[in-house]
């Protein structure tokens, strides 16, 4: 499969990766937005989260959003706030088509994000 997340996933090429078990991996985004800009996805192919939110795939997407807060506490910004983002579809901008989060923090988000 050419997906760039998925040989992420399989190590097949670099990243710096901060956490992987059986169902994710998280890795930190090559062009920032933030001073912490993870991304967390599953090690399985799922183009968005509009893929993954049937019953097949309740467990996997929970357990995402579990490495998401493992994250933020890891990369000490829990206390202090953070925003998990996902994208669906190119005019939300997905540039990537697998499912994946992004865990940001460290500065103060600021809103209406787009």
């Amino acid at each position: 499969m050419a997906c760039i997340f998925c040989k992420i996933a399989r190590e097949e090429i670099p990243a710096q990766i901060v956490y992987h078990d059986e169902l994710a991996t998280a890795f930190r985004d090559i062009n920032p937005k933030a001073p912490v800009h993870i991304l967390v996805i599953p090690n399985q192919h799922l183009t968005s989260l509009h893929d993954a939110v049937g019953e097949d795939h309740q467990t996997l997407v929970g357990h995402l959003l579990q490495v998401c807060a493992q994250i933020a506490e890891q990369e000490k910004i829990a206390q202090d706030g953070y925003r998990v983002v996902t994208n669906i579809g190119r005019n939300a901008g997905q540039s990537v088509d697998h499912l994946h989060f992004h865990v940001l923090g460290g500065r103060p988000m600021h809103w209406p994000p787009g």
